[in-house]
């Protein structure tokens, strides 16, 4: 019997899945490696990867099945949570990283988990689609790697109410030091890896560029191993908006990273704002923006608490086993569309933190060694005999004849043989502690099942009813009407200079506004 699958169905999966591979492809081999002294990172990574092969399907329907992939993307547009560029690009990598393996281990054919495939494909593709709806791009890259997510809405307000600083004042200080801790704490924090520091933009503000700066999963939250050591911390998410004069941001890629011309230099930052926000919040709310000599302090204030952190979470990771942290790791490879759960109110810690038991049968291969070359071979040197082509074949950036992931076969089409998926999840497990403190969200301190109900009963009024579809686009041809300033006094509602004004202010109207 033949897929249930169109022939179309099946060349968009592939054009899909190409274009992954070449971005993956990209991001891998253009970038410096650093080898973790602490962290198996290579281990953790390559088992990752099987955690979403077998657990992506399920996952990814229960969260399809409480709301769309197009939702789930307007609405992480509003925000900043780990729903962004980096880890909504990557749900569709990860998953076939662990196809690619499989499939060179011989554990499955081609034509093995299509349905499945054509699914998690596809969501990825709504999502990322949806949530990049700003520059109608699905990924950075295709934008020749520039980050445009937000709406003219959202910047007005960033601009205006951003305060000004200088080199060697306050507040300049505040934020170059909580910038250089907070990096530390975040690297920490999610196993050595950059998985918690997310940057978009740049955005022209006048002559000079706004880079928007977000941190994210700081405080007790999924992460389990959060829990006691972040107490303190009182946002799970922060966002910087940082205003850059004699600065061109040349490259923000799909993973965050940046290059400028000349090289970023924090002496050229002449205006910053602090922003928290998540999946329960009706857009950015600002954090102790009233004047400079606030935000400085609280800036202070923040770095201390991350440094307690830091050296607390140190201590905790000292005590873990070579076990604990390769579930650390690959949990937090393996989570990165947690957030989508906790948009739709279906998020569970069995669900994003615990290891499928498909893939603790692969623990015992994983020693430093065959990690480190399984990952060199899979993303690097991309000599898997599973990843190579025809002879006369020449990828698109390497001209190598192999590609990072494997196409699938058309031959289902023809009743070749194929299997739908690789059925339910099969119980999970972890080495490390559960979770024993609540999760920390703009609404406060909320058990799990709290903050789901939350979740489900939540519109964020700035998307609510046909508002979700009023976008930049529709704006130039609608300034000053009605509808219009609604959306914009929505986007306005905790803005210090912007609150009321509507949507007929121009550049040199916010430029009058500003604070800096």
């Amino acid at each position: 019997m033949p897929t249930k699958l169109t022939y179309a169905q099946m060349q968009d999966m592939n054009q899909w899945l190409r274009e992954s591979s070449d971005v993956f492809y990209f991001q891998c081999t253009t970038r410096t490696v650093q080898e973790s002294k602490l962290f198996p990172v290579n281990p953790y990574i390559a088992l990752s990867y099987y955690n979403c092969w077998y657990r992506y399907p399920e996952l990814l329907r229960k969260i399809s099945d409480a709301m769309s992939p197009e939702e789930l993307g307007d609405r992480a547009r509003e925000v900043s949570t780990s729903a962004n560029a980096i880890m909504l690009g990557i749900i569709q990598q990860f998953y076939l990283g662990g196809r690619q393996y499989l499939l060179d281990m011989g554990l499955i054919n081609a034509t093995d988990g299509l349905e499945d495939m054509h699914f998690v494909l596809d969501f990825a593709q709504r999502v990322n689609r949806s949530y990049h709806r700003q520059s109608s791009y699905n990924l950075n890259s295709a934008m020749n790697h520039r980050s445009q997510l937000l709406p003219e809405r959202t910047l007005q307000v960033f601009e205006a109410d951003a305060l000004g600083c200088k080199p060697g004042d306050k507040l300049h200080q505040a934020v170059v030091k909580y910038l250089a801790t907070a990096s530390q704490y975040a690297f920490l924090k999610n196993c050595e890896c950059r998985l918690g520091i997310h940057n978009s933009g740049p955005y022209k503000v006048g002559n000079n560029e706004m880079l928007v700066r977000d941190f994210v999963d700081l405080a007790e939250g999924d992460y389990p191993w959060m829990d006691g050591v972040a107490s303190e911390i009182e946002y799970n998410n922060v966002t910087l908006p940082v205003i850059m004069k004699d600065t061109h941001f040349n490259i923000v890629d799909d993973w965050g990273s940046f290059e400028a011309t000349p090289a970023y230099d924090h002496d050229n930052m002449v205006a910053v704002g602090l922003y928290t926000s998540d999946y329960l919040s009706n857009g950015y709310i600002p954090v102790h923006m009233n004047n400079a000599s606030e935000l400085a302090d609280y800036l202070d204030h923040m770095r201390d608490q991350m440094q307690v952190a830091t050296a607390n979470l140190w201590k905790r990771i000292s005590g873990w086993t070579r076990d604990q942290m390769i579930d650390a790791g690959l949990l937090v490879y393996y989570s990165v569309a947690k957030d989508l759960a906790h948009f739709a109110g279906v998020y569970s810690e069995e669900d994003w933190f615990t290891v499928e038991d498909r893939v603790q049968r692969l623990k015992p291969i994983m020693n430093d060694e065959y990690g480190g070359m399984a990952i060199a071979e899979l993303v690097g040197y991309v000599s898997l005999s599973s990843q190579q082509g025809s002879p006369y074949t020449m990828s698109k950036f390497s001209n190598a004849p192999g590609d990072m992931w494997s196409a699938v076969p058309y031959s289902p089409l023809a009743n070749d043989e194929f299997t739908a998926g690789v059925g339910p999840i099969r119980g999970g497990s972890t080495s490390l502690p559960r979770k024993t403190a609540k999760y920390t969200t703009t609404r406060g301190k909320l058990t799990a099942d709290e903050a789901n109900a939350l979740a489900r009963g939540f519109t964020p009024p700035i998307i609510e009813g046909p508002r979700r579809f009023y976008d930049d686009q529709w704006v130039k041809y609608h300034v000053g009407t009605p509808e219009a300033d609604d959306l914009y006094r929505r986007a306005q509602e905790n803005s210090i200079q912007l609150k009321g004004k509507g949507s007929g202010l121009n550049a040199a109207d916010i430029e009058a506004l500003r604070r800096w």
